[in-house]
């Protein structure tokens, strides 16, 4: 087994690059993909080499990346035969053999049109039971490749029409059944590879509404709902599903951790109040400046934790002709995006700052992350002003 080097800068202790973020062919609702489908074995290359490159040190994915999904042979994973098993054999050595750790493994529960009206929550029980087998196949794909976390994104648990949904029948109570149900899965078939479940919660999109839309509700819903709170966290996407409806990403990050439910954080950059871009970490017309603050607050607080990139490159850097190169170029982008970041953060130097001058402390900060001096910068200033040049 391959072994990489610990990547530990700053807050960061790892870097993950996951399946579908490396295989998106780039549609969206006004047109579809301009890249061709790789197989799940192409983008798993495309991986070790990053790894291979000291790009990233993890991966994580959605079952149907890795598989395809069928109904109605829900432990196909089992069965020593089947082209399921073989795929994700073939995909257990080759990231062993390049020593890539798996952070997350995620049940895909919003692709097949069966979970068109949700999937843990959804009204009709026969659909929710469907939806919990393939959460139990996810979980033993991630036993068989190591996952560390297994994460629950709200995905199209949510509503259009408030007068549509089976509120009596308790849709909370629905989910948290579910990952109680997971928990007792893993636990029960002693899948030690897990250290904790995660929520992702997300305040619309697929949906018009989600049923835990914020950090503070899934908090809420973990502490209240789910019996064993200790094992499940939060992995906020950031800045994207934060930043979605204007909330802020570093409060985010700070009550998780006073909460001690930061288990991992997604990353990637958002236009604020817009639908969720997913642009490449720092790519964008803003979220400089918030994004240094988000890792700046992290080792602050002395918070460590893996990052997962949560993005896909612009759909006009899709290049049909090079789908391998451009895909290359995208990690490349991500691990750019956050070393930059973290570079940034690591300049603010909190000593600097007057808690009676916050506007000063603004602009200390900002001239600490782009390395200028205060008085080189007023005495060009000074010097246009005096002298005309």
């Amino acid at each position: 087994m391959g072994k990489l080097k610990p990547y530990n800068t700053g807050p960061v202790t790892a870097r993950s690059v996951p399946f579908w973020t490396v295989g998106n062919p780039l549609g969206d609702p006004f047109g579809p993909g301009v890249l061709g489908s790789l197989t799940s074995l192409q983008v798993c290359e495309l991986i070790c080499q990053a790894a291979d490159d000291g790009l990233i040190e993890r991966t994580g994915f959605h079952d149907d990346d890795l598989v395809p999904w069928d109904p109605k042979r829900p432990e196909d994973d089992l069965v020593p035969k089947s082209e399921t098993y073989e795929t994700l054999r073939q995909i257990k050595c080759m990231l062993e053999e390049h020593g890539v750790l798996v952070n997350t493994a995620t049940c895909n529960l919003h692709s097949d049109p069966l979970f068109r009206r949700g999937g843990l929550a959804n009204p009709d029980k026969k659909i929710r039971n469907l939806a919990n087998l393939k959460v139990a196949r996810t979980i033993r794909i991630g036993h068989l490749l190591g996952a560390r976390y297994l994460t629950y994104w709200v995905a199209r648990d949510g509503f259009e029409v408030a007068e549509s949904v089976p509120w009596k029948r308790g849709v909370y109570r629905m989910i948290a059944d579910a990952l109680n149900g997971a928990c007792e899965y893993i636990r029960g078939n002693k899948f030690t590879n897990y250290i904790g479940g995660t929520i992702e919660p997300k305040p619309n999109e697929p949906r018009g509404h989600m049923f835990l839309p914020t950090a503070g509700h899934a908090v809420g819903f973990i502490q209240t709902m789910l019996n064993i709170p200790e094992f499940w966290g939060v992995n906020p996407e950031l800045r994207q599903h934060e930043a979605m409806t204007l909330l802020d990403p570093v409060t985010c990050l700070a009550f998780l951790v006073d909460m001690g439910k930061l288990f991992f954080l997604h990353f990637g950059n958002q236009i604020s109040g817009q639908f969720d871009n997913d642009f490449p970490p720092l790519v964008g017309p803003e979220g400089l400046k918030e994004t240094a603050q988000m890792f700046w607050l992290l080792g602050q607080l002395g918070w460590k934790g893996v990052v997962e990139y949560d993005c896909h490159m612009l759909r006009c850097e899709g290049e049909p002709r090079d789908p391998i190169g451009c895909r290359k170029q995208f990690i490349e982008n991500c691990s750019l995006g956050l070393q930059i970041a973290l570079v940034l953060a690591s300049r603010i130097d909190a000593r600097e700052f007057q808690p009676n001058q916050e506007s000063r402390t603004s602009l200390v900060s900002i001239m600490q992350m782009c390395d200028l001096a205060e008085t080189g910068v007023l005495a060009e200033a000074r010097k246009q002003i005096l002298t005309g040049e």
